[in-house]
């Protein structure tokens, strides 16, 4: 049996899935490292930092020694963002594996998340150089967790044919027959909708309220559950009242992650309106998961991974609210229950037989046992693991339409 250390930051409820589902595979040849202690502005947000209870987590910090076996000793070393200082004990440690010709699997969502026009810095280059692109004729690999990490790194000629899709996967919920046609639209029934998101610019919750006046418009009967907190809520809640929308827009504010299940669970559509600042989207996994019709925007790192527009949810590009409310009066047509049914099942279905840990665990041990072997590497046709091909991502000048930053 192969042994298998995961380095990153800190763990979080999005990575727990997977780490478990290695841990049922592996048993403690998995282990997850802690690099650093979670920060408090995330303990306020709501994570957890108890990772105690969790037989696979050590932590670097505290266990430094042990930890140091596990990283240069197992079999292959899974390395994610670790927050380290460069050049510190730790770093080093783990630079020191890099260089040692024994397979390492990164992952990383984008570098150039704000702008591939800063690869022309010629001291960003020489960052990334040493970072990424010497590795590129060793057993280093990347798993890209967002659809344009892979052009990001094509860019600095990094990991050539060694770069595989991945992501982020949160818990699965199976729905026997019965619960999952409950959850499925009728025609004549209220249209169920949901936001969850924490309420700042890169989100455009005010994609809500616009889809609010779209849907009031044509008549529709509706509800919109918005589902987070965060700087705009009072601006929101504001809006919401000049627009006489009450009625039929719910702020509900912050919940736990299984009161945003619920939530989800009773909605028929979902609406995911990020930009390109959005490394991946978790929720949009939790949505289709519920069987949800996602409309989302084609930015966000996940969703040309796991949307096929007009196969298994929408999307709109840009952000573009012109395309939004072409994609939104489509579920709403002659025909439109038809069309929310089938994606609410062909969402469901993406993620139970695809985009699941459960799946991500099995294919990543089936490819680390082809790299220990040294054979050759066949990737599956799609889904995790599969190759990652360049995806051509937002223009540059998308920055100066958006009023945002990473808050």
């Amino acid at each position: 049996m192969i042994s298998v250390t995961f380095v990153s930051n800190f763990i979080n409820h999005h990575q727990i899935p997977f780490c478990d589902e290695m841990y049922k595979n592996l048993g403690d040849s998995f282990r997850f490292i802690e690099a650093v202690p979670m920060e408090q502005g995330r303990k306020a947000m709501g994570w957890s930092d108890d990772s105690e209870s969790l037989p696979y987590v050590h932590r670097l910090y505290e266990e430094e020694n042990v930890c140091a076996d596990y990283i240069k000793n197992c079999d292959v070393l899974m390395l994610g963002w670790t927050g380290l200082s460069k050049d510190s004990n730790e770093d080093r440690l783990i630079r020191e594996r890099m260089d040692s010709g024994r397979p390492v699997i990164r992952v990383s969502e984008r570098i150039y998340r704000e702008g591939r026009w800063k690869a022309i810095s010629p001291r960003g280059l020489m960052a990334k150089y040493d970072e990424h692109v010497r590795y590129k004729n060793g057993p280093v690999y990347m798993l890209c967790a967002g659809a344009y990490v892979s052009g990001d790194f094509k860019l600095i000629g990094a990991y050539p044919d060694k770069m595989f899709k991945w992501g982020y996967f949160p818990p699965l919920k199976r729905y026997d027959d019965h619960e999952l046609s409950s959850m499925l639209y009728r025609r004549g029934e209220q249209l169920r909708i949901c936001f969850a998101a924490r309420l700042i610019k890169l989100k455009h919750p005010e994609f809500v309220l616009y889809a609010a006046g779209i849907l009031k418009k044509e008549k529709i009967d509706f509800h919109i559950d918005v589902v987070g907190d965060g700087p705009l809520f009072a601006e929101l809640e504001s809006r919401i009242k000049g627009a006489g929308l009450t009625e039929c827009v719910t702020l509900c504010g912050s919940k736990s992650p299984e009161e945003v299940r619920e939530v989800m669970e009773k909605s028929h559509v979902f609406i995911f309106a990020s930009n390109y600042l959005e490394g991946w989207g978790a929720v949009v996994n939790e949505a289709m998961n519920s069987a949800c019709a996602v409309i989302a925007s084609s930015e966000a790192g996940a969703v040309p991974y796991l949307i096929r527009d007009g196969e298994n949810g929408l999307t709109f590009d840009g952000c573009s609210k012109k395309d939004f409310k072409n994609k939104l009066l489509m579920l709403t047509g002659d025909s439109g229950d038809t069309m929310i049914r089938r994606f609410q099942n062909a969402a469901y279905e993406t993620i139970v037989s695809s985009w699941n840990a459960e799946n991500a665990a099995k294919r990543l041990l089936s490819f680390c046992n082809q790299i220990m072997s040294g054979g050759s590497v066949a990737a599956p046709a799609k889904g995790p693991m599969s190759e990652a091909e360049v995806i051509k991502a937002p223009p540059f000048w998308r920055g100066f339409l958006e009023d945002n930053h990473l808050e």
